[in-house]
């Protein structure tokens, strides 16, 4: 016995079409040459060709097509389901709505009806897990610097940063099509071990940049004074009149060594709340340097060579900075104060009240 061969899927003709098939039609063509020239079957074009010469239109009938198996109010319920667990897969919420109502549903159906209410399943938002006095100093902190303007132009704000060889952060997509998932163009390499790369040392004012410094191996106080401190970043900090250092509160930052030397060096260091790195500026820097460098098409083989193109970015560096650093000079107003006059700094912070 023959094995049935496999349906094609299913896609509604469009306007196009349709017209198509009528206007070839009328030029003398039989069902089947119009069927060949627009793909279609012939019983389609033989369908088209009648509901026109009967009614005198090509559009579909209202309300033709699947029904959906689901009621508005069933649709209420499901999304009432994923957001009250808005991690749930479609098919969990298919095993859950079987169980609360004993009635089957397929998880492309449940997730055809939450596209339909605007819920689109999308990558969440990582932030590092505060604790209670950790959000009441950043806020104190936002609080306190609220009224600055001019001041932030007097920031230097400084970091490290890790570049890998391999750079990857999700947001990658290829498009293919269906059974297209195994292509050699449509595979992204990951390795499992630690992957090469270079880790740098940047600092940045409003108006200049420090060197990019390459760091290699693990960073300690002392090599952070020797290294670091002495060699780029006080003289930096010298060469700007007034200018207050900002950097994070990571151990080679805040040992007694390190807070002795900037007491020797009469340096102005600006106070910064723990597990706040989406507050610094130049986070979101590194952040643009790192997209950059994804779409860099320069093939890279080696950590010398990531550390050439990383090393080629300052200019793109103090554009994106002097972007952010506008968005500091507005003043951290509440919204009862004045709605959306708020800076990107407060509405960091506003969600942590």
């Amino acid at each position: 016995m023959p094995r049935r061969r496999k349906r094609a899927r299913f896609e509604q003709l469009t306007e196009f079409e349709r017209g198509r098939i009528i206007g070839l039609r009328e030029a003398g063509l039989s069902y089947r040459a119009v069927a060949s020239r627009v793909q279609r079957n012939s019983s389609t074009v033989m369908r088209v060709w009648k509901q026109w010469t009967d009614e005198c239109r090509t559009t579909r009938k209202s309300g033709s097509g699947p029904r959906n198996v689901t009621s508005a109010r069933d649709d209420r319920h499901l999304v009432r389901m994923a957001r009250t667990d808005r991690t749930a897969s479609s098919r969990q919420l298919a095993a859950l709505w079987s169980i609360a109502t004993g009635v089957s549903l397929c998880a492309s159906s449940i997730r055809r009806r939450l596209l339909q209410c605007g819920l689109r399943a999308r990558t969440p938002l990582y932030r590092i897990p505060l604790t209670h006095d950790h959000r009441r100093l950043r806020l104190q902190w936002a609080n306190q610097h609220r009224d600055w303007r001019a001041d932030w132009q007097h920031v230097v704000f400084s970091d490290e940063s890790r570049f890998n060889l391999w750079y990857h952060d999700g947001r990658i997509r290829v498009r293919r099509y269906a059974g297209e998932r195994h292509l050699p163009e449509c595979i992204i390499e990951r390795h499992s071990g630690r992957t090469p790369g270079v880790m740098v040392w940047g600092a940045i004012a409003y108006h200049r940049r420090s060197q990019l410094l390459r760091i290699v191996g693990n960073l300690n106080s002392n090599r952070y004074i020797r290294e670091v401190l002495q060699p780029e970043a006080v003289p930096f900090l010298q060469s700007l009149p007034g200018a207050v250092f900002q950097q994070d509160n990571a151990r080679p930052h805040t040992a007694r060594i390190v807070k002795s030397f900037f007491a020797a060096q009469q340096v102005q260091l600006l106070p910064w709340p723990a597990c706040s790195p989406d507050m610094s500026a130049i986070e979101h820097v590194w952040d643009v340097i790192g997209r950059r460098l994804a779409r860099d098409p320069r093939p890279v083989a080696s950590a010398d060579e990531l550390w050439g193109l990383k090393n080629s970015n300052g200019v793109i560096l103090i554009i994106a900075f002097k972007k952010i650093m506008q968005s500091l000079n507005e003043p951290m107003l509440s919204t009862r104060e004045k709605p959306g006059a708020k800076c990107a700094l407060m509405l960091t912070l506003e969600h942590l009240a």
